[in-house]
């Protein structure tokens, strides 16, 4: 019987949460293996592996993406944001995690961060959301635990503080 030879292996290069990255992946190896176990990266969630939860989501040149449907070879060159990225530092919360600890806008916290994720990438580019667009956009995520009126109030808030509009100015930095 012949001897199987070892898998090929490439390394891809990439920007991650602003720091440029390397890591040696399969050609079948998923973004979020690559970004879970290849680079500690465990705030992406792996559901149910099809595209469908949204527990995966990232953002890859601006963009939403989900890390279970995009090989890891694929995000050569590119620009990827994780949940991580969110917080300004150490211990400390962004705008967005702490508006959802202030509505109450998790629970398990298994959706949370790809929920997050989506979020924060439609928010960069529109700064003034309605409540249909939020539910809209949170519409391509299960969450079996807090139903969506939280998360929507929370991104609704978010959104108001960011743009220094709040009327719930609580410093993140204390959440």
């Amino acid at each position: 019987m012949p001897k199987l030879s070892a898998a090929i292996r490439h390394s891809v290069a990439f920007t991650l949460n602003g720091v440029p990255r390397t890591v040696e992946v399969e050609p079948r190896t998923l973004l979020t293996d690559a970004l879970r176990h290849g680079l500690g990266m465990t705030g992406t969630h792996v559901g149910c592996e099809h595209g469908v939860c949204g527990a995966c989501t990232v953002a890859i040149d601006g963009a939403m993406a989900r890390a279970c449907l995009t090989l890891a070879v694929a995000a050569e060159g590119c620009d990827l944001r994780t949940v991580e990225s969110l917080a300004p530092a150490p211990g400390r919360l962004g705008v967005l995690q702490a508006a959802f600890k202030r509505h109450h806008a998790l629970q398990c916290g298994f959706c949370t961060a790809g929920i997050l994720m989506s979020l924060d990438t439609y928010l960069r580019r529109h700064p003034n959301p309605s409540r249909e667009d939020l539910t809209l956009v949170i519409g391509g995520h299960l969450c079996r635990c807090t139903g969506y009126a939280p998360i929507v109030a929370a991104a609704l808030d978010a959104a108001a503080e960011l743009r220094g509009t709040s009327e719930h100015p609580e410093d993140a930095a204390h959440a």
